[in-house]
């Protein structure tokens, strides 16, 4: 079975840290630009960051840039995400999703990333 799962998510205080991680079974995550995406009750999906396939291109959302750091390691076929001085405002279900690509960068739009995890629920809170 093909699937990406997340874990890592948990509770946290504000200015905390925790580190997500993506598995892929099924599959190797080589063809693969990988991206972070979050949703806040409420609110409406949105991108976080995203990993080209090589690892040597990542993006962030403003709102997380300087705070998250997105890193991959091929040979294990897990992505990760380092979140930093966590904020009340980073409360949200993470979703990690896996575009096939020939490109050399990532995208960080919903509609290119056809395999997406089950998510994993980080809460910032004291």
């Amino acid at each position: 079975q093909l699937q990406l799962v997340e874990s890592g998510g948990g509770l946290v205080q504000p200015g905390g840290s925790l580190r997500l991680s993506c598995a892929a079974s099924g599959f190797t995550l080589d063809y693969y630009a990988i991206g972070w995406f979050r949703q806040a009750p409420g609110k409406e999906r949105e991108g976080v960051s995203c990993i080209s396939k090589s690892g040597g291109s990542t993006k962030y959302a403003d709102s997380v840039k300087g705070r998250f750091t997105m890193s991959r390691d091929n040979a294990k076929n897990t992505v990760y995400l380092q979140m930093n001085s966590l904020k009340p405002e980073d409360t949200a279900v993470y979703y990690c999703a896996a575009d096939y690509t020939f490109q050399a960068i990532c995208i960080m739009k919903e509609r290119v990333y056809e395999k997406w995890g089950q998510g994993t629920q980080v809460t910032v809170s004291s």
